[in-house]
């Protein structure tokens, strides 16, 4: 036994221990050496490079010389913008309830139908008609303009590699960049108004259009592409008549997520716009904290994307159904003709009664105060389980992972002090244990092991920079070799020189934490799902709803029972970020092969066994990718997040965007951008090397 141990040690030191023992040699030097160099642990200011002055005075040059181009597509885009508000204010209530109806029926199916009308219908109800409307008006206007050039630009990638090279990278900074930070040179370019929340959710909705398109031109079969050959089309017919046509599918699936982007960013757009449309009844109602009032608006944007997403859904399934022979033109035509109809005569009642021209406000429903009632009673009979719950979260979980054991650990929080010989404890405890898994396992376990208990010791922010960047740059190169290590340690180094490291480490806490938690709930929901179809069939809608309501929407119900801080914000970011892992959970362990399954059961696997060794191994690849959308997820809802008390990269936006400071900013905004590249970079790589083990 011993013998065959020490066999293991030299194959561990070839396959990529020794740099970790060399790293480790340099951690322990690097914290002793802490307090005689306070710099390995707090990057000086005065070795700060200021990068965000430079990029400032180089973009307002910019402004100063082309702001007149802008303002005028700003100018010209005012008047589509007016005409199609115009139209759905002047429709009565009835008419545009009418119309989505039928064209639901048309693309979809009588469900579809009754739900857009009693969605619709919602928002009438409640006294927010006006306000959706300018909200479709926004939607109408920039999903088109975003698909329009999200397409031209899949086209020219997928006919171009060099461009595609470009492009790519591009489509990861729109993506990952949060919108608040390329709002402040939206704003000095087009100036402010409701064309520039147009402009902005646009932008935001371009990617997923962009790369839909180029995923559906590369999966047309070669055979389709022959046939074309073969009927003597030229290279233009074949594009326009065959691949294009064939590739429809999956572009109407980047028309469905182009669409539920640019719906997403109504609040943002209101933020920067002034206009009087429902993502500002939702901001302003929020910052009143009037919780009922939010969530009764928050339902509308909600609804408007769900309405949106099954309508865009429906025309994409459509392109799968052939066409059915048609007896008669009225047969042929008579979802027309019933929108004729209902134009006619719901246009003459309007006439004839002022109810169907306008929604009555003696017909409004409005429980926000009933809501508010609640929210209060809720509050007033249970505050000391929520306050609880809350503090033992903050004192046992996200003050270690952000300050450390040795910080979070004090009377007040635990109720006793850290002591040297609980601090030598428990250096020799994960010392044991790290030598234990080294022994038992593999240096893979012992590694992780140690770095996390160096992390759980003195916390992301307590942990010295160098340090830090030498893990993860490490962890990157094991992971995807010399160029992912070179871009993640360059990433880190951008964000040390221009002075963000300290928020950088909140924004990895934070995300950290709420993805540790996605991960470890969403994991069991989603193993549940995989072996349940009933908890399936419940899962699934819920996961829709939350996937589709716009982020803002989140923090309502979090804020109604928890108030402003850091847990309202940890509980937001999960409840954005536990999607993924449950899906891909659920779906990487229904995609096992079943010939395996069955191999497994007939070698007498138990079903604990069949999980934690079959199943589990398997999908691991499926399951990184659910890893992966989570960490994507949450770095988003971090700026969203720092709304409701949150430190971090996110509130260095907020305040960039507060002093109009271009340059910080965008150098925020890109180091935001950067940690979820990093990430991704990493993880894909991980996957990939999990899949070539598995020959998947």
């Amino acid at each position: 036994m011993s013998n065959g141990r020490a066999s293991q040690r030299p194959s561990a030191l070839k396959t990529g221990f020794a740099p970790w023992l060399f790293l480790g040699v340099g951690t322990i030097l690097c914290l002793l050496a802490v307090d005689v160099a306070p710099w390995l642990k707090e990057y000086p200011e005065n070795w700060v490079i200021p990068l965000s002055d430079g990029i400032t005075a180089a973009a307002s040059w910019f402004v100063d010389n082309f702001k007149w181009a802008f303002r005028g597509i700003s100018w010209l885009l005012n008047w589509p913008m007016w005409g199609v508000q115009s139209v759905l204010q002047w429709l009565p209530w009835p008419l545009t309830i009418a119309f989505f109806a039928i064209f639901a029926h048309r693309y979809g199916s009588f469900r579809l139908a009754l739900f857009t009308s009693l969605a619709l219908g919602y928002m009438a109800v409640v006294g927010y008609w006006s306000e959706s409307m300018n909200t479709l008006a926004l939607v109408t206007l920039s999903v088109p303009l975003s698909i329009s050039i999200g397409l031209a630009l899949g086209i020219v990638a997928f006919k171009s590699e060099r461009t595609d090279r470009v492009i790519q990278p591009t489509l990861d900074l729109m993506q990952t960049i949060p919108a608040f930070a390329y709002l402040i040179p939206i704003l000095f370019l087009f100036g402010f108004g409701p064309v520039v929340g147009l402009i902005s959710s646009a932008i935001f909705a371009i990617p997923p259009m962009v790369r839909n398109t180029i995923l559906g031109l590369k999966q047309v079969p070669p055979a389709v592409l022959e046939s074309g050959i073969m009927s003597g089309c030229t290279p233009r017919q074949r594009f326009w008549q065959v691949e294009l046509p064939t590739a429809l599918p999956q572009i109407m699936i980047g028309v469905n997520q182009s669409t539920m982007a640019a719906l997403s960013m109504v609040i943002i757009a209101a933020i920067i716009g002034g206009f009087d449309d429902i993502g500002w009844e939702v901001l302003s109602t929020m910052r009143k904290a009037q919780f009922g009032n939010s969530l009764l608006a928050g339902m509308v944007i909600a609804l408007l994307a769900m309405i949106l997403d099954r309508l865009s859904w429906a025309l994409a399934n459509q392109q799968n159904v052939p066409n059915r022979p048609r007896d008669s033109l009225i047969s042929r035509y008579k979802h027309s003709f019933i929108a004729l109809a209902a134009f006619i005569v719901i246009t003459i009642l309007a006439q004839l009664l002022p109810a169907f021209a306008t929604y009555p406000d003696a017909w409004v429903f409005y429980p926000a105060d009933s809501l508010n009632e609640f929210v209060n009673y809720i509050v007033r009979n249970y505050w000391s389980v929520m306050e609880s719950i809350k503090n033992n979260t903050l004192f046992f979980i996200m003050l270690p992972l952000r300050n450390g054991l040795s910080v979070a650990i004090n009377p007040f929080t635990w109720g006793f002090e850290v002591t040297p010989v609980m601090i030598w404890g428990y250096a020799i405890a994960t010392t044991l244990l790290t030598l234990w898994l080294y022994l038992r396992k593999s240096w893979r376990h012992a590694t992780g092991a140690a770095v996390f208990a160096l992390f759980l010791f003195f916390g992301t922010t307590g942990t010295p920079w160098p340090v830090f960047i030498g893990i993860t740059t490490l962890v990157a190169y094991q992971a995807g070799g010399r160029r992912v290590a070179l871009f993640a340690f360059f990433s880190m180094a951008f964000m040390l020189i221009n002075g963000l490291w300290h928020p950088v480490m909140l924004s990895v806490y934070l995300c950290g934490t709420a993805v540790l938690l996605s991960i470890i709930l969403g994991g069991l929901i989603g193993i549940w799902a995989a072996h349940n179809d009933t908890v399936s069939s419940i899962i699934r809608p819920i996961n829709d709803t939350l996937q589709t309501m716009p982020q803002f929407v989140l923090l309502i119900p979090v804020l109604m029972l928890f108030r402003v801080g850091e847990f309202s914000a940890l509980l937001a970011v999960i409840a954005y970020a536990i999607v993924p892992p449950i899906r891909y959970f659920e779906h990487g362990l229904r995609s096992v092969p079943t010939e395996i399954v069955e191999a497994a059961r007939q070698m007498g696997c138990t079903p604990r066994q069949m999980l934690f060794e079959v199943k589990l191994p398997l999908a691991l690849p499926v399951i990184m990718l659910g890893l992966n959308q989570a960490i994507m997820y949450g770095l988003g809802m971090l700026v969203i997040a720092a709304m409701v008390g949150t430190q971090g990269l996110g509130q260095q936006i907020f305040l960039a965007l507060g002093k109009a400071d271009m340059g910080r900013g965008i150098v925020t905004g890109l180091s935001m951008a950067l940690v979820a590249m990093v990430a991704d970079r990493i993880l894909q790589a991980y996957s990939r090397k999990r899949q070539e083990a598995l020959g998947l």
